[in-house]
């Protein structure tokens, strides 16, 4: 996602009520539009008077975090976070259900996790034990190893030296008008709906 200032708002790669009945029109109006329309605004409002950070990528904001100086580190750890974050959780979703990783991917998934199945309880794992607001992810090391970690608020992998390539958000405003505290609910059908073919697209590119 080769992203720059100023930010602006894509759209969503599929219509509001694509993911019926696993997330809906509404949720998905309200997370899109309304929250991550809020961290693109911040965002841009954080680089305004940052011309040498403006011209850089926000992947290449997130990776150097430890070079900005405060308060500007903590803003765009936050806002930076939320554009990037939840426009890789929008993309690794899709109106098809029932995807499975395939290729290579699924080689990994097996000589990293066991299997499929052991790749997904992990994954669940994770975004259940994750305590309060914040993501799942699955990741690729420098080594090429495939791993699971959760982070909290809208940090991102990338500033972990990590390579994300799908993640589940478990912010309550992902889910919450359709599944109340429902979170298991909610992380079980997302799984239905993962983009297997854009995260093989960024296992490729890591």
């Amino acid at each position: 996602m080769e992203l720059r200032y100023p930010y602006q708002l894509p759209p969503l790669p599929y219509a509001y009520d694509a993911l019926e009945d696993e997330i809906s029109e509404k949720t998905l109006h309200f997370h899109h539009d309304k929250h991550l329309k809020s961290y693109i605004d911040n965002l841009n409002t954080a680089l305004a008077d940052r011309p040498e950070e403006q011209n850089k990528t926000l992947e290449e904001l997130l990776r150097h975090l430890d070079c900005l100086s405060e308060p500007k580190r903590t803003a765009i750890r936050n806002n930076g976070g939320g554009v990037y974050n939840h426009l890789l959780y929008f993309n690794c979703l899709s109106p098809e259900r029932g995807l499975r990783p395939s290729g290579g991917l699924a080689a990994a998934l097996e000589r990293d996790f066991g299997s499929y199945d052991d790749w997904r309880a992990a994954m669940k794992a994770a975004a259940l034990g994750q305590f309060g607001s914040g993501y799942a992810w699955l990741v690729c090391e420098r080594s090429g190893a495939l791993s699971v970690l959760k982070t909290a608020n809208q940090d991102s992998p990338l500033s972990l030296g990590l390579w994300p390539l799908l993640c589940v958000d478990v912010w309550e405003h992902a889910y919450y008008l359709d599944y109340q505290n429902r979170r298991p609910d909610y992380v079980e059908r997302w799984f239905e709906r993962i983009h297997w073919p854009f995260v093989q697209q960024r296992y490729e590119q890591r």
